[in-house]
């Protein structure tokens, strides 16, 4: 059950952002973009939060936490992301991918310690991944205006909307640490996440602030490039048919499958 307060939390922080963000104004908006100056705004606000909180959490985190501790919770949460993955699938039609990331959890969640160790991505079986707002993509509804949300960043109408279902469905599936009843530990997990997903994201982040003119257009394009070619890859028939082939879990009644394949990452090696 999702808890209210930490709803009204949350749309607090997010109505604060919104006075926050202020009203630059951009003379000539792209037509792409028609909520650029409330964007950009909203935009230098995200950025302020995370250099002052965020960044400097997840830097610390990467610095004191080891390697192989740090993979193993980044998994742990792809884990059980991949549940609400695999429902997503289902209910785009894509009953062979749903299939195929059920068994990464199952595979994962038994032979992986609970998903600490991803050991269906080392035997073929990769993520698939997927979301409510690509589900609504295939359903067939507009993606709508690019628009950045307070904390959570680059979305667009139809994401920004998907983003609830995440949460809602996430939740409603035991898949998210909001589902904890312990306020808590609750709240410790979903901290951790966030530092998780935050330090994941430190090197793109780096090359976001070496290589681009303007931060802002260069997150901007990256992100909507790519979720257009997630919802492409969904909409397309023979995409499922392959995956098929190359995702689904091994047959690990066969030897020569089986094998020696399921071990932990040497972690010495910078390669991994």
């Amino acid at each position: 059950m999702i808890n209210k307060k930490t709803v009204r939390k949350t749309l607090g922080l997010a109505s604060v952002g919104f006075l926050v963000s202020g009203c630059a104004s951009v003379p000539n908006p792209s037509p792409e973009d028609p909520l650029e100056s409330y964007n950009r705004s909203m935009f230098e606000f995200n950025e302020t939060v995370d250099k002052a909180l965020l960044k400097p959490v997840a830097t610390g985190y990467k610095a004191v936490m080891p390697s192989p501790v740090r993979t193993c919770v980044r998994n742990i949460f792809g884990n059980l992301g991949d549940v609400w993955s695999a429902i997503n699938s289902m209910l785009q039609g894509r009953a062979l991918d749903s299939i195929n990331t059920f068994g990464r959890v199952l595979f994962n969640s038994t032979m992986g310690i609970g998903g600490c160790i991803d050991v269906a991505t080392m035997n073929g079986a990769h993520k698939i991944p997927n979301d409510f707002g690509t589900t609504l993509g295939v359903w067939g509804v507009g993606n709508g205006p690019y628009v950045v949300l307070p904390f959570f960043g680059s979305s667009s109408v139809r994401d920004g909307i998907g983003l609830v279902g995440d949460v809602a469905g996430g939740t409603a599936v035991y898949a998210s640490p909001s589902a904890i009843n312990d306020v808590s530990v609750r709240n410790a997990i979903m901290g951790l996440k966030v530092i998780d997903a935050r330090t994941n994201l430190l090197d793109a982040d780096e090359l976001a602030e070496d290589v681009a003119l303007d931060k802002y257009s260069f997150v901007r394009d990256a992100y909507r490039q790519n979720r257009k070619a997630l919802l492409e890859s969904k909409l397309r028939p023979e995409v499922q048919d392959s995956a098929a082939g190359d995702l689904s879990v091994p047959d690990y009644d066969d030897p020569e499958q089986a094998g020696t394949d399921i071990s932990v990452p040497q972690y010495d090696d910078p390669g991994e």
